[in-house]
């Protein structure tokens, strides 16, 4: 059905794609995966004409693109594109007309997936009413309304709950058994893995791996652990048979050497951690995932700012005027409370009510001193926040 050969496009010194080629047919579910920034989007807008590509070519059906084939295309970018002051039911009926459906049947249909989606209460709201996850949905009508061959998704999970993510997923399927073709991009592994027919995986502008899922994962090997437990797993990753784990609070996947016998693994383990699943499996698409792309050191170095960030600000907003001043404040509040509690127990007869009214003084001063110290952090958060 689609077919895109050598793609490339750079803008100014950004290479944003090199040599892409891949192919989609009809009544299939095409996964076009990545981390953020790897060239999804650049890809999409290529496939869709919106982007001239430097070099390669697209073609539908052996042909290139023409407005009787956008006609057949039905797109969701990743951006909202809606219409906020318009109504939700005006809203699609007006984007179903310039498909060529006519009113009267645009409003019925896009009742229809309101109900589906449930949002026939919302028909007559403006969009800018609606929630983040709810125009979302109501992009996703207007995208298929017209009835389009192929439906193409720029992250269409994007500000969904779990609930609606499930609906989303329905429909997928339901379009893939009408014998329409669905490409959609992500990066999340998991609804790419349980969608997909066939995957391609981006990064840095370079298709690094694609194909079947089946055969992605045979590629990868069988020799993938999963584990479910209860304790402390963090030892796991360090077994000297595994070759890489990914271990979670009370779950982990574990890459195993080849030739490694299943009880010398369970002796290993089950001294340390109570097993309630011990599984070998094909490994999962966000294993081959980090095998393949790895965790991005932009991210490992935001990661590293941010901690170095904490610490400084907490450093520095000792150094801010009024949390100087909260300081004292409660340092002097402290001593003359230690020092009015000596006092009276040396007394035959003591005060204690100075002593009370001081100490109530010192928990104030100490309200005060982290008011303030949060304040003077939040405002240097601010200030590095608007820097960059």
């Amino acid at each position: 059905m689609l077919k895109a050969e050598h793609l490339r496009k750079q803008f100014a010194t950004v290479l944003a794609v090199e040599d892409a080629s891949l192919e989609v047919k009809r009544g299939s579910i095409f996964g076009l995966i990545g981390p953020n920034g790897a060239g999804k989007s650049t890809i999409i807008r290529m496939l869709l004409h919106i982007t001239t590509p430097d070099r390669g070519t697209v073609t539908y059906d052996g042909e290139t693109f023409n407005d009787v084939i956008r006609n057949k295309i039905g797109y969701l970018p990743e951006e909202r594109g809606l219409y906020k002051k318009n109504g939700l039911l005006d809203t699609i009926v007006y984007f179903a007309t310039l498909r060529g459906i006519s009113a009267e049947e645009a409003k019925k249909k896009g009742m229809a997936w309101l109900e589906r989606f449930d949002l026939q209460k919302y028909a007559k709201r403006k969009i800018e009413e609606l929630s983040k996850g709810n125009q979302q949905k109501a992009q996703f009508i207007t995208t298929i309304l017209h009835d389009p061959e192929l439906i193409i998704l720029d992250e269409p999970f994007s500000g969904l709950d779990p609930v609606n993510q499930i609906v989303m997923k329905n429909v997928f399927q339901e379009l893939k058994q009408q014998g329409k073709a669905v490409i959609f991009s992500t990066h999340q592994m998991d609804s790419a893995e349980k969608l997909s027919d066939e995957i391609c995986l981006i990064n840095k502008g370079n298709i690094v791996l694609e194909g079947s899922l089946k055969s992605v994962k045979q590629k990868f090997g069988s020799n993938s652990l999963h584990l479910e437990y209860s304790g402390d797993g963090k030892f796991l990753s360090s077994l000297p048979f595994v070759k890489k784990g990914m271990v979670y609070e009370n779950y982990a996947e574990l890459v195993i050497e080849d030739g490694i016998h299943p009880n010398e693994i369970l002796q290993a383990v089950t001294s340390k951690i109570e097993l309630r699943k011990f599984e070998f499996v094909e490994p999962s698409l966000n294993s081959i995932f980090l095998d393949v792309v790895g965790v991005p050191s932009d991210i490992i170095e935001q990661e590293e700012a941010a901690h170095a960030g904490v610490q400084l600000q907490q450093k520095f907003s000792f150094k801010h005027p009024k949390v100087r001043k909260a300081l004292i404040s409660l340092v002097i509040a402290l001593a003359v409370t230690f020092t009015l509690l000596i006092v009276n127990l040396k007394k035959p007869h003591p005060d204690w009510t100075i002593v009370g009214v001081f100490a109530a003084a010192t928990v104030y001063s100490l309200f005060q001193f982290i008011k303030e110290k949060k304040n003077a952090e939040r405002s240097m958060a601010s200030q590095e926040t608007d820097h960059e």
